[in-house]
């Protein structure tokens, strides 16, 4: 029996969009560009010294050594398929997700488990067609190093793991990419960046909040939105007494309920 280890690796999950529906419709032609696919996706992989570890169904899991190469390939393998799809015909055009996080992992043989793969497999989940969704651990690592915007999605709860996990969305190519010079700006300098809304203090305050809304259960979810109708019915109705605090005393003691059984486990 092989002795099962542990180490800190960045895992990418990428997972066919509306698969049954394209084998369902061509059973044999969808298998072909399946598999096309995913001779595309391991060349891509093996350039970055990735490592496919599973190809169940029509999903593919890669273990990496570096974070960073594991992002450029996420990117690669966007781009590639991207414009193998264009000359297809729309119907036979088959797009990817791809979740990615670094995070701790068991190892026992070839194969991988843990909180780290399955974090992976949740954030391939969030992604759009064609997109890439990160956690924010492989945020903080790769944020100042690569040429690439990273759009806040906010802190969401995933299923079977404890504390919500942050997340991002790539931009190949977004705000934090270099910018061509300009006249009168030297050759590799680039202009001085403006800050989008969410990198904005008052913004930041605003994606928190949604974060912590989105990864709160339904009972909290409720809660706050009575005391948000008792507030705006406070404003609109004697905004110059404060009356709303009263009504929303059962709401508050719900969210501090679940608060504390949210803790407890």
């Amino acid at each position: 029996m092989s002795q099962v280890k542990r180490r800190l690796a960045a895992i990418l999950c990428a997972d066919a969009v509306q698969y049954s529906r394209l084998m369902e419709a061509d059973e044999d032609g969808t298998l072909g560009r399946l598999r096309t696919c995913r001779e595309a996706i391991a060349g891509l992989v093996a350039a970055r010294d990735g490592r496919i570890v599973n190809t169940w169904g029509d999903a593919v899991i890669v273990e990496f050594a570096s974070v960073i190469e594991a992002v450029r390939c996420a990117t690669e393998i966007q781009g590639e398929l991207a414009k193998r799809n264009e000359a297809l015909p729309e119907a036979e055009r088959m797009a990817f997700r791809i979740g990615l996080n670094l995070g701790d992992v068991m190892v026992e043989g070839d194969d991988i488990y843990g909180d780290g793969v399955n974090i992976a497999a949740r954030l391939q989940q969030m992604a759009e067609p064609g997109g890439i969704v990160i956690s924010g651990t492989v945020h903080d690592q790769v944020k100042s190093k690569l040429a690439m915007g990273f759009e806040p999605l906010g802190a969401h709860a995933v299923k079977n793991i404890s504390d919500p996990v942050d997340t991002w969305r790539i931009r190949v190519g977004g705000d934090n990419a270099a910018r061509p010079a300009r006249d009168g700006n030297p050759a590799g300098m680039s202009a001085p960046a403006i800050p989008s809304p969410e990198q904005r203090p008052l913004g930041q305050a605003v994606h928190a909040a949604l974060g912590w809304y989105r990864s709160q259960s339904r009972r909290v979810q409720t809660a706050v939105g009575g005391i948000a109708f008792f507030f705006i019915l406070n404003m609109l109705t004697g905004p110059g007494t404060l009356w709303f605090q009263w009504p929303s005393l059962p709401f508050l003691a719900m969210i501090l309920f679940g608060g504390l059984r949210r803790r407890e486990r």
